[in-house]
């Protein structure tokens, strides 16, 4: 995802007038509420300081908004907000923004970079209850890349600007486990309860076998889309 985001704002700021801002709203739309939670909002930052760091210029100033639905664990991400801003002051201030992405959460006009990530499969193995088992369900549609943009271009929002696959080969058993555990991890503690330490050891124990893990990842793509508003 990294050089997707720097080509991204790269080309946010080649296509801004003569001046460059001097200040941006970023979010991320749908984050985790584990370790991960901060994870694409802080390569977005970095790539919004750095080529004002590397001439020695004031950075400009980021509004950093974390979005989910309400029933996300936000004390979890409110900490790790508190890291971001105080990790980068007085450049960073940062907010929540409670609620489905489907509907309004800003005023118009007012993002400059926003982003999500999602994975198109998951696997769960654990010790839970065989009733709560049998009727969790999660309905979940893998787009193939077409789909992808016919979907993006019937919308209209936005045009497409990159599409291109995350390279597997930095996959691992571990890293994968803890993919499924940023994504899915507000749904599965609401109908199973605090399972997500067994979720991420029983996981990343079943990728580990021999095959397991290759398999997986030869029926998976996963996809870094840049989009620009229309």
């Amino acid at each position: 995802m990294k050089p997707v985001i720097e080509a991204s704002i790269n080309e946010l700021f080649s296509s801004t007038a003569t001046l460059l801002p001097t200040k941006m709203v970023i979010t991320d739309m749908g984050c985790s509420s584990g370790p991960n939670a901060l994870a694409l909002v802080s390569a977005v930052v970095e790539a919004i300081h750095s080529p004002f760091l590397r001439v020695q210029r004031p950075r400009p100033e980021a509004f950093v908004f974390l979005n989910d639905h309400p029933d996300n664990n936000f004390n979890m991400v409110i900490k790790s907000l508190v890291t971001l801003r105080q990790s980068n002051e007085p450049a960073v201030v940062t907010g929540v923004a409670p609620g489905s992405f489907y509907e309004r959460l800003f005023t118009s006009g007012s993002l400059h970079f926003a982003c999500s990530t999602n994975s198109l499969h998951w696997l769960s193995k654990g010790l839970i209850d065989k009733a709560k088992f049998n009727s969790f369900y999660v309905p979940i549609h893998g787009p193939s890349n077409e789909e992808m943009k016919e979907i993006i271009q019937e919308e209209g929002s936005f045009s497409i600007s990159e599409i291109l696959p995350v390279d597997s080969e930095l996959s691992t058993p571990s890293r994968f486990a803890n993919q499924m555990r940023a994504v899915f991890e507000p749904v599965i503690v609401e109908h199973f309860g605090e399972v997500m330490d067994e979720f991420v050891r029983i996981a990343e124990q079943h990728w580990s076998l021999e095959g397991i893990f290759q398999d997986e990842l030869g029926r998976l793509v996963m996809l870094s889309i840049s989009l620009i508003k229309a």
